[in-house]
Parts: C-alpha cells; sequence; structure tokens
C-alpha cells in the first residue's frame, strides 16, 4: 500500500466512478481498478460495492477514507516542507573564539552577499568543541586556528594568523626593547581555557623552552582576557587580530616573537565524508581573501628572543 493508492482510492470515493478517478489522477481507468483491487486485497474487505454498474462505498471504505484524508495532508504537509527546505539552505558553521571575535562577521556578511536565500547558524567555542561537533554532525564546517587531531576530518589552511605576546602600556616588560623567553615565567599570566587552539600553540612553544608560565587567570569570554591584561598587570599570548584596536590606541604594548614558531593559519574544516556544497566553497573563497596581519609593520614593539 502506498500514498499513490490511497490518493487514487480517495479520487474515487469522492467522485463515484472510476474514470473521473483517472481523469483527476491523470492515470488510465484500468490503473484505478487494480489499485482499488490492490487496496481490497491488502485490507482483505471489500471497499466498495458495485451495483448496476455503480460504486458504493462500504462502512470500511469510509472508515479508510477518513484515515486516508488525514494522511494524505500530513505527506502534502512533508512534501511542502522539505521543498522549502530545499529552496532555503542552512550552513551550520562553528568558529573558535578568536576567529568567531575578528573574521566571523565579516566572513558571514560577504557569503549572505553570495548567497541571499541562505540560512546561517553559527557556533563560537574553542578548537576541540568544534572538532566534536564537526565529528557528532552538529556542524557542516569549522573555522578554527588550532590543529584538527582526528583523522575523520579535513582541515584546509585559508587564513595566516601569528601570536603575539599582549600587555598593559604601563607594565614593566612593555620598557624593553628586548626580552628573554625564561624571563616570562616571573610575570602573570592571562591564559584561555584548555582546548584553546591558541593556548595549546603557547604552551608547546614554552615547553620546548623549559618555560612554565605562571598562570593568574584563565579565560574564555575575550572581555575578560583584555581586562585581566589592561587592569589587573597580566600578559598573555593572543592573536594580533584581537588586539588591534587596542595597539593603535597605545592601550596595548606588543611584543613579537623573533622567530616564526608563532606562526600559524585558521583552517577550514569539515567532515572527509562531507559534500561540499556550493556555499561551502564560497565560505573557503572568502576566507581565503583574508590577508596576514600588517599593522604592527610601523608599530614599536618589542622582541622575545631565546
Amino acid at each position: 500500500m502506498t500514498i499513490r493508492h490511497l490518493r487514487i482510492f480517495v479520487a474515487v470515493a469522492e467522485t463515484g466512478k472510476m474514470s473521473a478517478a483517472a481523469e483527476r489522477c491523470f492515470v488510465t481507468q484500468p490503473t484505478v481498478s487494480q489499485a482499488v483491487r490492490e487496496l481490497e486485497d491488502h485490507y482483505k474487505t471489500a471497499l466498495f460495492d458495485r451495483l448496476s454498474k455503480k460504486l458504493y462505498i462500504t462502512e470500511a471504505g469510509e472508515q479508510l477514507l477518513s484515515y486516508a484524508r488525514k494522511t494524505l495532508s500530513q505527506f502534502d504537509v512533508l512534501e511542502a516542507n522539505m521543498a522549502q527546505l530545499q529552496r532555503t539552505e542552512l550552513l551550520r558553521i562553528g568558529a573558535t573564539i578568536t576567529v568567531g571575535a575578528c573574521l566571523l562577521s565579516s566572513v558571514l556578511n560577504d557569503l549572505k552577499r553570495l548567497h541571499p536565500d541562505l540560512r546561517t547558524y553559527a557556533c563560537v567555542a574553542n578548537t576541540s568543541v568544534i572538532e566534536r561537533k564537526l565529528l557528532s554532525s552538529e556542524l557542516d564546517v569549522g573555522l578554527v586556528e588550532g590543529i584538527i587531531t582526528s583523522p575523520e576530518l579535513a582541515a584546509v589552511p585559508v587564513v595566516d594568523d601569528f601570536l603575539v605576546l599582549a600587555a598593559a602600556k604601563d607594565h614593566p616588560l612593555a620598557s624593553r626593547r628586548e626580552i628573554h623567553v625564561s624571563e616570562l615565567a616571573d610575570w602573570d599570566f592571562v591564559m584561555r581555557e584548555k582546548g584553546s587552539g591558541t593556548r595549546r600553540l603557547f604552551e608547546e612553544y614554552l615547553e620546548r623552552r623549559r618555560v612554565k608560565c605562571r598562570i593568574a587567570w584563565e579565560a574564555t569570554c575575550l572581555d575578560a582576557f583584555k581586562s585581566a591584561i589592561l587592569y589587573n598587570g597580566c600578559i598573555a599570548a593572543v592573536s594580533a587580530r584581537l588586539v588591534e584596536n587596542e595597539a593603535k590606541a597605545g592601550q596595548i604594548h606588543v611584543i613579537r616573537s623573533a622567530e616564526s614558531e608563532w606562526n600559524r593559519s585558521f583552517y577550514l574544516v569539515c567532515h572527509k565524508d562531507k559534500r561540499l556544497t556550493g556555499p561551502m566553497r564560497s565560505l573557503q573563497d572568502i576566507t581565503r581573501r583574508f590577508q596576514k596581519p600588517e599593522f604592527l609593520e610601523d608599530m614599536e614593539t618589542g622582541t622575545l628572543v631565546c
């Protein structure tokens, strides 16, 4: 028994004639007769009495007619809603906190201009959370600054970035032209939460140099993070993009690494089995337009050396 059987049966019941039902359903009269016969065989009961070449619906037929109309109504709603989904595509994007603060709004605006009918959902969390949501199909694509560990996910570098040390303008390190990495052990740090790609990169850098920093704050909220730098004497390893406005305003002093170990990329990530849609390809093109931060080139900064 199929939806097609029910449509033909309702047409026969409402028109009272096989020929009229055939015209309504755009099928032949033998097809209508066969569909009714198959329904009667399936339910093992007569749905119509045939008297003097006229059809009279039976009590069983009346019951089936009631159920059939409800079923077809629900099916039509299903079809309409699924057709609407095809017309209005949803893209679920995950972004790490640094990416969410620096790039995500601009990326989504550019994406909307290319795909006006696209609906988007954005989730901002750290790298480990975004990775988990991609694996469980809660997200379609991610923009992350951390290293992806799952072999089930494919990561493509799309944006160049680098870390800097940020300190308030009146911090003792702000007056120094050169700082040795071993001195970092003497100062309070504000660090991102565990699972952050930024934190992982910086901690691995310190481990290679056998330096242990003193963590005074842990913060996910970027406002709290910057407050710890500006007002509580903490220093922090952050994306240069995150402190651009404060550095230009003279509120934050930037210390750059003399090496390239703090250079990194933001990655576009999706499941290896995920079908790339048009909006996902557009997202990749859009993110590649963002250049490496250059605002520090004409700014006086400190230098971290080994």
